[in-house]
C-alpha cells in the first residue's frame, strides 16, 4: 500500500484513481472508531500562491459549505466538488444508483462510502481529463474512514471546518428554496437568534430571489424539521471524529460563523490569508 499511495501522491488527479483502487481500500480501511484525540490550538501555514490547492471544507448541513466553498473556487481557479451535487445528478438521473439513492435522502440517512467515493471517482477522472489542477471538497469526507481512504489517495493541504449554532442551521435549512427554472438557490429564513454562553448573536437576512424566480420556488423534499434534525444527529454522531482526524494532522481551521454571506465572507478570507487579494475578491463577489 505504501508504494501505491507513493505513485499516487505525485500528481493532483491521479490516473490510477480508480474504482478498483477504491474497492481495494475500503476492504482494507480501519472501521475501528478512532481514539479520542486530544485538542490543540495552532494555525496551519497557508500558501495559496500556486493556487494548485487541495481544500476540504466541514461542517454539518446547511452551514454554507457549499456557499463558501464555491466563492473561493472562483477566486483560487479551483473546480469545487460537492459530493451533495453529485448525489443529487445521480438522484435525477435514471442511473442504477437513483432508485437506491432516493429512499436512502428521504429517510435522512448517509450515503454509503462505497456509493460516494464511486461518484467522487467518477467526477475527479473526468476533470483529470479535461485538465483540472487542485479542487476543494464540499461534503466529503464525512466519517474518519472516508478521511483515510483519501490520505491514500491524495494530500489534503487544508481543512476548514465551518460552525454554526444547531438553532440557527435547523432555520437556515428550512428557509432554503430552489428556482424550478433558473436553479438557482435563496434563503427566505430571516434570522435572528440570541447568543449565548458568552457567544455574540447572530443575525442573517433572507437571501430573496428576484420577482420572475418568486413564482417558481420549490422546497427540497429533504428540508423538513424532523429530516434536518435527523441529518445534524448522523452528522455529530458519525462526523466530528473527522475534526480530530484533521486537527491531529495540524490541517484543521475552524471557522465561526459570525452571521450571513456578506458578514462572514471577508472573515473568512483574512483566516484563510487572502485578505489582501482585493481584485480577487471582487471577482469572486
Amino acid at each position: 500500500m505504501a508504494a501505491a499511495t507513493r505513485a499516487l501522491r505525485s500528481s493532483s488527479f491521479p490516473s490510477t484513481f480508480t474504482t478498483n483502487f477504491i474497492r481495494r481500500s475500503l476492504s482494507t480501511a480501519v472501521s475501528s472508531a478512532a481514539a479520542p484525540l486530544k485538542s490543540e490550538s495552532f494555525t496551519p501555514f497557508i500558501d495559496t500562491k500556486g493556487k494548485n490547492v487541495q481544500w476540504v471544507f466541514l461542517g454539518c448541513p446547511g452551514v454554507g459549505k457549499g456557499t463558501f466553498a464555491s466563492r473561493l473556487s472562483v477566486l483560487l481557479g479551483v473546480p469545487h466538488i460537492a459530493t451533495g451535487d453529485l448525489v443529487r445528478e445521480e438522484l435525477s438521473s435514471s442511473g442504477p444508483l437513483s432508485k437506491q439513492l432516493t429512499e436512502i435522502v428521504n429517510q435522512g440517512k448517509l450515503v454509503s462510502d462505497e456509493i460516494v467515493i464511486s461518484l467522487l471517482s467518477k467526477r475527479l477522472e473526468t476533470g483529470e481529463a479535461k485538465g483540472e489542477s487542485g479542487f476543494i471538497l464540499d461534503g466529503f469526507p464525512r466519517t474518519v474512514r472516508q478521511a483515510e481512504i483519501l490520505d491514500d489517495v491524495t494530500d489534503i493541504d487544508l481543512v476548514v471546518n465551518l460552525k454554526l449554532p444547531e438553532k440557527v442551521l435547523v432555520e437556515k435549512c428550512l428557509g432554503r428554496r430552489i428556482c424550478s427554472q433558473c436553479g438557482k438557490n435563496f434563503n427566505v429564513a430571516n434570522i435572528n437568534v440570541k447568543g449565548e454562553n458568552g457567544n455574540p448573536d447572530i443575525s442573517m437576512d433572507p437571501l430573496l430571489p428576484p420577482p420572475q424566480c418568486v413564482s417558481k420556488l420549490i422546497t427540497r423534499s429533504d428540508d423538513t424539521e424532523a429530516i434536518v434534525r435527523e441529518r445534524l444527529s448522523v452528522y455529530y454522531e458519525k462526523s466530528q471524529p473527522v475534526e480530530d482526524f484533521y486537527r491531529s494532522q495540524r490541517k484543521l481551521i475552524e471557522f465561526d460563523l459570525p452571521g450571513g454571506v456578506l458578514e462572514s465572507w471577508p472573515k473568512l478570507l483574512e483566516a484563510l490569508n487572502l485578505d489582501e487579494n482585493e481584485d480577487k475578491q471582487s471577482a469572486a463577489v
